[in-house]
């Protein structure tokens, strides 16, 4: 492979990855505008949980259809698609005058989001040589990652320059409403850069163009690779037909492949150890245990920054220790931590004013617990299962088994994020993180057991791994 056909990839995989970038901030920004939503729209907790949560109905929908519309339609044309949704959807959340249509607006960006999580991976994979494709597919969790932290980073100097979220900013609109507007921008970016790449070459060879399969080729791969590539390319699809659920199916056994299991558990267990709980109320969790809402923002932006180190941790060791390993630590560091952070909250009291605080060193202890918990699973279970997703199904079922294994992971995240305020105000942060410490260590065995190594296997070499 030339330096040419190097940089080349690396262009088309950093366009590819604005899709998890804007994943990211549309995830990270109603980090801080939940109170600015609370006091505009006079919800409840229950349905302050709703208007955060909503965004992933729409997520779960959009990953589910993404993944076959893809395989009819094209990886780049469904993403650029997705790219108009996150613009309105932006636009959309901002200028919302309640509950109804913020949600709406919330669920448009819910189906860009979702598109963008299972496809931008699966691009990547597809256009990826097998000795870099977990790195390059890790750079979507740095893009996430990122996308987080420029949410957390305009939140907190939009409300440090405006007073509070819910103050009036620029043009007469409250500050909360701006906090979705900067999203606009890479938005606009991301749907422009769509046009400049090409389609994937196995999406090509699925619809029998082959001309077209080996014009992309010739741009990705030396003159000698390039019929090795098509070849087999062609023959893991040889004798199929078009793709559909049924792909999912073991034909011998009417059973469900073995390999829809493994994916399954993945996608739900990446959301089952509470991580959006800190990306989605990580303000409101640290104003809880007595934080200020400039502390808790701040707090955010640190948690950001420790992400992205630890992503680039994993995407240095993704391909040389493999994909279980780093799964397999990760989960333990998780179930320490998230213990740890249980036991810290535990200690948290009502002072004489009626404000929740947790007395030294238990908050100092919470706080670096917090970004520990982040870093491991930034540096595992973020950047690896959508790598794994987005490599581990043979040709033929990838697109429906990203969306079966999409629209598990997005329910899943529903699930925990609509959740989280009826446990604050039920059983406490103690028994939630003792919940979410509890399916870290249910993702430690199922990893021991259940899940085989991927690291340097072309992609039409899957089907035999999880075969044998």
């Amino acid at each position: 492979m030339s330096k040419n056909h190097s940089f080349y990839i690396a262009a088309i995989t950093l366009v590819a990855t604005l899709g998890g970038l804007l994943f990211g901030f549309d995830s990270g920004v109603i980090n801080g505008t939940v109170d600015g939503l609370q006091e505009s729209f006079n919800s409840s907790s229950a349905g302050t949980g709703f208007n955060v949560a909503s965004m992933l109905l729409g997520c779960a929908i959009g990953a589910f259809f993404a993944g076959r519309m893809a395989d009819r339609f094209g990886r780049r044309s469904i993403l650029i698609v997705a790219a108009a949704f996150f613009i309105i959807s932006a636009f959309g959340s901002g200028i919302a005058q309640g509950s109804l249509e913020f949600v709406i607006y919330r669920i448009i960006g819910g189906l860009a989001v979702g598109a963008a999580s299972v496809l931008s991976p699966a691009y990547i994979s597809e256009i990826a040589p097998a000795h870099l494709r977990g790195r390059l597919s890790s750079i979507q969790q740095v893009a996430i990652i990122i996308g987080l932290f420029l949410a957390f980073v305009s939140n907190y100097f939009l409300a440090e320059i405006a007073g509070s979220t819910q103050a009036e900013f620029w043009l007469g609109y409250a500050t909360w409403r701006w906090m979705f507007w900067v999203e606009l921008v890479p938005a606009f970016l991301f749907f422009f850069l769509l046009f400049f790449i090409p389609e994937s070459p196995r999406y090509f060879v699925l619809v029998g163009k082959i001309d077209e399969a080996k014009a992309v080729l010739q741009k990705l791969f030396s003159e000698e690779e390039i019929e090795v590539k098509l070849t087999k390319i062609q023959e893991s699809l040889q004798d199929q037909k078009a793709p559909s659920l049924s792909d999912l199916i073991v034909k011998s056994t009417r059973k469900v492949h073995p390999i829809v299991w493994v994916a399954l558990g993945l996608a739900t267990f990446q959301q089952l150890v509470g991580i959006n709980v800190v990306f989605y109320y990580g303000a409101v969790l640290w104003q809880s245990v007595g934080f200020s809402e400039g502390d808790a923002l701040m707090i955010n932006v640190i948690s950001g920054a420790v992400s992205i180190g630890a992503v680039a941790i994993s995407i240095a060791l993704v391909d040389k220790i493999g994909r279980k390993p780093l799964l397999f630590w990760g989960s333990v560091g998780m179930v320490i931590t998230l213990t740890i952070m249980s036991i810290a909250f535990s200690n948290a009291f009502t002072n004489a004013e009626g404000q929740i605080s947790l007395p030294d060193p238990y908050g100092t202890v919470a706080l670096i617990a917090a970004n520990l918990y982040v870093a491991f699973f930034n540096g595992s279970w973020g950047p690896v299962m959508w790598v794994m997703l987005g490599e581990m199904f043979p040709n033929q079922m990838r697109g429906s088994g990203l969306s079966i294994a999409g629209l598990a992971q997005w329910l899943a995240n529903f699930g925990i994020t609509i959740s989280f305020p009826i446990l604050l105000t039920g059983i406490g942060l103690t028994g939630a993180y003792g919940i979410y410490a509890f399916f870290a260590f249910l993702s430690l065995v199922f990893i021991a057991k259940m899940v085989q190594e991927t690291k340097g296997l072309e992609l039409e070499d899957m089907d035999a791994l999880w075969n044998k």
